[in-house]
């Protein structure tokens, strides 16, 4: 992704410098007297090819930002990546929606209808577009240098950023001076303007070139596990995008008399990102490696993974605790077109899962669904504000089909032993969650008066139901 990103801006950087050739398309536009955007005037010749290349550089910059690698760059590093997404964005207004209405330097006419209002919303919004974009590349010029600096990485952006900050700053106030003294003189403001467009293209072209000599560095897997109390082992499988402290209150409660073993998914929670699709055999080696004859407690999708567990080892469980388990009437697999596409998205979604677009995502869309959902938490914010945790819960979320049909082929080769099971069943009476205790001879216990957050609703009955197992302490 991170090579991706480098071609992306690369490219920004190569479109965003057309002008330099296509300025030769239209003589009537003066190269040292007109402003640069008077090329891309509605009126004028090849114009639409100047904003092609402008639209097609913004959108490149866009795409470079979203696939720039996430390493904790820090608030300068978040406010240099934000600056080229605000001037993307506002090159692709600039050129595609606001473009100039005629050419006010090269043409009397032209500005004369802009002294009297006679032109469209466009040519008068496009000046404050045009600012909005090139303070984004000045702000990306100064955050992404000092970002680099503070990580000891990317030296030519250290370097090569700090001199074509000072070009800018220069360039920035001729431009504003020219273009205060303009009026009609003949002043030079064009080739300003074109100077200070041109340390733009070759900024873009700079971080490019820095992304692309980028070495990844091996991150650590880091697999988070918390235990607490001691006695009979309880493996707590949280459900779908779930983390440890969803279950804070079951564990105090059962931590009086067991030991409780929390843990997070590969890219949930504390754990490293995910290395590729879930399944339930891994699922249930995980939970292997956690405790050598435990209670295990699947809450929602997560029952699919304490199921496995035990069929697939059934020395190995001491009990099953299924809290409003997901229940599927017809565990069949899809199409084989739909297991194509879901396997070529889970093939990019580890490498997406690293980058700044995915955790830009993730901190505008996963915070405020946690409070909506599951109620504010403390670490709600920096534990869902994370790119790697945006890419795992939808992978978890594309897996569960398959995973659904691999316990329907399971439960037709490995048979459950003989242990007790509970199912805690959320809300109203579920015909399916009846269903599924009768296959599993389980004890359905309803609870009406829960949501599906069982755990937050209702932590107490977790705990009793683990109790009234009757397991023996190990």
């Amino acid at each position: 992704m991170t090579r991706v990103a480098a071609l992306a801006f690369l490219l920004a950087g190569l479109c965003y410098a057309a002008w330099v050739p296509l300025q030769f398309l239209n003589p009537g536009v003066d190269s040292s007297l007109a402003y640069l955007s008077e090329l891309a005037a509605a009126d004028q010749p090849w114009s639409w090819l100047v904003r092609l290349a402008d639209v097609l550089a913004g959108t490149a910059c866009l795409a470079g930002v979203a696939l720039a690698p996430d390493e904790r760059p820090g608030r300068a590093g978040a406010a240099g990546w934000l600056g080229l997404a605000l001037f993307g964005a506002m090159t692709v207004l600039d050129a595609g929606v606001f473009p100039l209405d005629c050419a006010v330097l090269s043409e009397p006419a032209c500005a004369a209808a802009e002294a009297a209002g006679r032109l469209s919303a466009s040519h008068t919004l496009h000046a404050a577009v045009s600012s909005l974009a090139l303070a984004g590349a000045g702000l990306s010029l100064v955050a992404l240098p000092v970002s680099a600096l503070r990580r000891r990485r990317w030296p030519s952006l250290v370097y090569g950023g700090a001199v074509l900050a000072v070009l800018m700053a220069v360039a920035t106030v001729w431009t504003l001076t020219l273009v205060a003294e303009a009026g009609g003189s003949a002043v030079p403001v064009g080739l300003a303007q074109r100077f200070q467009v041109g340390i733009v293209a070759l900024w873009l072209l700079l971080v490019g070139a820095a992304l692309w000599r980028d070495r990844t560095r091996a991150v650590p897997q880091k697999s988070h596990v918390l235990l607490q109390g001691a006695g009979t082992p309880v493996v707590v499988c949280a459900g779908m995008a779930g983390a440890w402290f969803h279950w804070d209150r079951v564990a105090e409660d059962l931590g009086a008399d067991h030991l409780v073993i929390r843990f997070d998914r590969p890219g949930l929670g504390l754990s490293s990102g995910h290395p590729g699709p879930p399944s339930l055999t891994e699922e249930a080696e995980r939970i292997a490696a956690l405790a050598r004859r435990p209670v295990v407690v699947g809450h929602s999708v997560a029952a699919f993974h304490a199921e496995a567990f035990a069929r697939l080892n059934p020395g190995r469980v001491a009990g099953l605790v299924l809290v409003d388990p997901s229940c599927e009437p017809n565990l069949g697999r899809g199409s084989g077109t739909r297991a194509a596409a879901v396997r070529a998205v889970q093939g990019v979604l580890p490498a997406l899962g690293g980058t700044f677009g995915a955790t830009a995502l993730a901190r505008l869309l996963l915070p405020p669904a946690h409070r909506l959902l599951m109620g504010a938490h403390e670490r709600a914010g920096a534990v869902y504000g994370r790119g790697r945790v945006l890419a795992a819960a939808l992978a978890e979320w594309l897996a569960y089909p398959d995973m659904a049909a691999e316990l329907g082929e399971l439960r037709r080769t490995h048979p459950l032993p003989p242990v007790p099971v509970v199912v805690l069943s959320a809300g109203d009476d579920d015909p399916c969650h009846r269903d599924l205790a009768r296959l599993l001879g389980a004890r359905l216990v309803p609870l009406p008066a829960s949501g599906h957050e069982v755990q937050l609703d209702r932590p107490e009955a977790i705990a009793e139901a683990v109790r009234t197992l009757g397991v023996a302490g190990h």
